[in-house]
């Protein structure tokens, strides 16, 4: 008999590739989304799929389901800080409010769990690059607080949910996402990039362009969140890519990948902007047997076909 995972977030970016990947491999998919910020764009090959329910539901409100659940995977949230910052008590209420409700039904259903934590988590880091056992530098009343502050409660909801109810939990902090199904108004270095690239529109860099960022391409994140969801290990696992690029570094390859006379304009760098983001995957690596494999010139060129068939780009 297939198993059956249930996904929130269904609509989202990473949310959407989770139904890809696990009805591919011939799993039932639940999607719940409310579309605050995903599309049901990212799921029209899915919505054709016997296997597939979509629940146009709010995980801020419990929710109750007949069907056996074997897995959920708990990906609502606004994700860039365009979205975040644009409802930020609805961010808070995802992370504290909805975790707890998706939290109950694993336990009313006997259900595996792993919750989408954030490198945001780690903030504005003095320790370089960030393991899983540095407790981070986060504002919790600056304006990325919201974000940051709404995951760190998610891990810390989830790891009281398996202490005191045995909860077969898991969690996976994720650093610098990028693919298709990324909104190109997303907000997020990559698509603005791509999109300022093709438009001939100037680069926009906050700060002086040389913090630094680790991108890793979905189908790498998509592997590991995978391997840490069949695992026995419940703490925080960081999933994302060593390979460290500032941003000015990032609009370099873009611009050899794109052919564009844009040129960079500066604005001031938004509070506590991270300066550096890399993620140490010594655990992953040990743990799950898992490392990218996929360069981010590959990827970008991967990303960038997308949004041309997607937006009918012409240069």
């Amino acid at each position: 008999m297939n198993k059956t995972v249930l996904i929130t977030g269904c609509c989202g970016f990473i949310g959407s590739h989770l139904c890809d990947f696990f009805l591919s491999n011939n799993f039932k998919v639940i999607g719940i989304d409310n579309l605050l910020t995903g599309v049901t764009q990212n799921i029209e090959k899915c919505l054709k799929n016997p296997n597939f329910l979509f629940i146009n539901h709010d995980v801020c409100y419990s929710i109750k389901i007949k069907n056996d659940i074997d897995f959920i995977l708990h990906f609502a949230s606004p994700a860039s800080p365009t979205d975040y910052i644009k409802y930020p008590i609805k961010t808070l209420q995802i992370g504290s409010r909805g975790t707890e409700n998706i939290l109950n039904l694993a336990i009313n259903k006997k259900a595996t769990i792993l919750v989408a934590s954030t490198s945001e988590i780690y903030g504005d880091p003095l320790e370089h690059p960030q393991n899983e056992k540095y407790y981070g530098n986060v504002n919790p009343v600056g304006p990325r607080g919201v974000y940051d502050e709404a995951k760190r409660y998610l891990e810390a909801i989830t790891m009281a949910y398996h202490r005191k109810f045995k909860v077969d939990s898991k969690i996976v902090r994720i650093f610098n996402t990028y693919g298709s199904n990324m909104r190109i108004n997303d907000g997020r270095a990559i698509p603005n990039f791509i999109k300022q690239a093709i438009n001939n529109e100037n680069f926009t860099v906050y700060g002086d362009g040389k913090q630094t960022r680790s991108f890793t391409y979905i189908d790498d994140t998509i592997s590991g969140i995978y391997k840490l969801l069949m695992s026995n290990y419940s703490g925080p696992v960081n999933i994302g890519n060593p390979s460290e690029y500032s941003i000015l570094e990032l609009i370099g390859i873009i611009r050899g990948l794109i052919p564009t006379n844009s040129k960079i304009i500066f604005k001031e760098l938004p509070e506590n902007d991270p300066k550096v983001r890399q993620p140490n995957i010594t655990l992953a690596q040990s743990l799950l047997n898992w490392r990218p494999k996929i360069e981010l010139r590959d990827g970008l060129k991967k990303t960038i076909l997308h949004y041309r068939k997607l937006h009918k780009f012409k240069l």
